[in-house]
């Protein structure tokens, strides 16, 4: 069984349920599997077959689910890229993973435009119109790009349908997601059917979601914890999803309400600007039944406020790329622990082990280690990576955490942003819960800087949920809850502090915004 032959599989069975809701309409399996396969048939007119690569550049939207389904089916492997990544960057993943084809949102038409002498092995850029002037501005391309550059829209109205999904193996590679890139290049993830299937049905077996579910899509689908949670599990379960193009705490709240949403997913900072939204009401988020948490370490005094505030239990979880990516959750039916990252989730297996690779004692720290069906083949044309990461069968993450008695883990923290004062080791995350859990901090960061006396020096940034708090305050305050050498030696305050498209607070630039000072 694969993605693509269940959602066929579903469309049969039950062509009149809602796959996903967009922007006020709803799209039924039956519609959806339908337009699957008529696009899986444009991409075949267009020369792509199995084993090619086809790049997207797409959003939340339904384009995103449509090719997305569509390269699978024709057992094509689907290469989904941020849309906001700058032009040098999405050059180099189109080219490194040796795109045949490029799916974009019309936004992008410039860049289209500039690319086509850069990336000659691209074959066709189909171009998602959302915008009424998208046609005016294709036919105003140069004569020399026009014949690469074809309508989603006229594509699917026109194109043959595939009816029968291309036979794939388990082990051929159905999406390549690319790493952020945070230590050098980013490295290509290769992700397979068996991979993918398996994660989303274990996903959807361990957090009991059903049929009658109702997911907010508010995460960019194009990262890897959305695409598992947020699309192929609810699909694979056959219950519905809420596709919410960009996150806005105003439309998130709307969206739940008038949709009657079961379950929503975010990370950290999605938590922290709905629980600060002045206008927020408990209400607004009573149809939900199940909160998830994953991306990054949710701050324990975050959790406890949202859910004293909302009256919802968030269950927090964790994965990587590289595991397809969920290996652990808090589980639903037992007790959920603040601040774990709950136990492995089924045919998974995770353990923290010492440098050489032995596993440590219950509540020591070590490197948590992972092994299952949803681990990834290995990373695109990277063989040195690949056998760094993959050692024995087992994934190495590079996390730093522990586990308790009862098989619960807890992340420590990254093993590169592991901050070392004088001897002593700082682990970043347990100086941000204590900045967290103080009333005056909307958001809080922390890294480490070098030092001439003990190697490094630990650095706070804050954002202040009340102005009135002083640089003196703050280190009052962390001198009173944490020990000596963990106390920032230097605290700054900041507007905003940086992330990622998934709201991901990023260490590694306020790191590196400091060194070049």
């Amino acid at each position: 069984m694969t993605l693509v032959n269940r959602v066929h599989e579903i469309s049969q069975q039950n062509p009149g349920k809602t796959a996903y809701h967009f922007m006020g309409k709803d799209t039924s399996y039956g519609e959806f599997d339908g337009s699957v396969a008529k696009f899986a048939g444009a991409l075949q007119d267009l020369g792509v077959q199995k084993g090619d690569h086809v790049a997207f550049l797409l959003g939340n939207t339904p384009h995103f689910m449509i090719a997305l389904y569509a390269t699978m089916r024709v057992g094509a492997t689907a290469v989904p890229i941020n849309p906001i990544y700058t032009p040098d960057e999405i050059a180099y993943i189109v080219k490194d993973s040796d795109a045949k084809a490029v799916i974009a949102l019309d936004m992008l038409l410039p860049l289209v435009e500039k690319a086509h002498g850069a990336l000659p092995n691209v074959g066709a850029y189909i171009i998602c119109e959302t915008d009424p002037s998208a046609a005016e501005k294709m036919a105003q391309l140069p004569d020399a790009v026009k014949p690469k550059v074809h309508s989603f829209t006229r594509l699917l109205m026109a194109s043959p349908a595939v009816e029968q999904a291309v036979a794939v193996a388990d082990d051929d590679v159905a999406v390549i997601l690319y790493t952020s890139g945070t230590t050098g290049k980013p490295k290509g993830a290769m992700l397979t059917h068996a991979n993918l299937y398996s994660n989303a049905r274990d996903v959807g077996v361990y957090l009991q979601m059903r049929e009658d579910d109702r997911i907010v899509a508010t995460l960019p689908v194009f990262h890897v914890f959305a695409l598992t949670v947020v699309v192929n599990a609810p699909l694979l379960m056959g219950a519905t999803i809420i596709l919410v193009p960009r996150f806005n705490p105003k439309e998130v709240f709307e969206a739940i309400k008038s949709q009657g949403a079961t379950v929503f997913a975010g990370v950290p900072t999605m938590f922290n600007f709905m629980y600060q939204f002045p206008e927020a009401q408990p209400e607004d988020f009573a149809s939900v039944r199940l909160a998830i948490s994953g991306g990054s370490a949710m701050p324990v005094a975050l959790l406890h406020n949202f859910e004293d505030k909302f009256n919802v239990r968030i269950s927090e979880g964790y994965g990587l790329s590289e595991a397809s990516p969920v290996t652990c959750f808090n589980p639903i039916d037992r007790e959920r622990k603040a601040g774990s990252i709950g136990t492995s989730i089924v045919n998974v297996e995770n353990k923290v082990v010492n440098e050489l690779g032995e596993e440590v004692p219950v509540g020591e720290v070590g490197e948590l280690i992972v092994r299952g069906p949803n681990v990834m083949k290995g990373y695109y044309k990277m063989p040195e990576e690949t056998a760094s990461a993959l050692r024995d069968g087992w994934l190495y993450t590079g996390d730093l955490a522990r586990v308790d008695e009862e098989g619960y883990f807890f992340i420590v923290d990254r093993k590169k942003d592991m901050i070392i004062v004088g001897g002593y080791n700082v682990y970043p995350r347990e100086v941000e819960e204590v900045l967290f859990a103080h009333p005056g901090i909307l958001e809080a960061a922390v890294v480490g800087l070098p030092d001439p006396n003990f190697g490094e020096e630990v650095n706070a940034y804050v954002v202040l949920k009340d102005p009135s708090v002083s640089v003196e305050d703050l280190r009052t305050y962390c001198a009173e809850h944490l020990a000596k050498y963990k106390v920032p030696r230097n605290f700054e305050v900041l507007e905003d502090l940086p992330k990622n498209t998934t709201g991901k607070i990023l260490r590694r630039s306020l790191k590196d915004q400091a060194m070049n000072r």
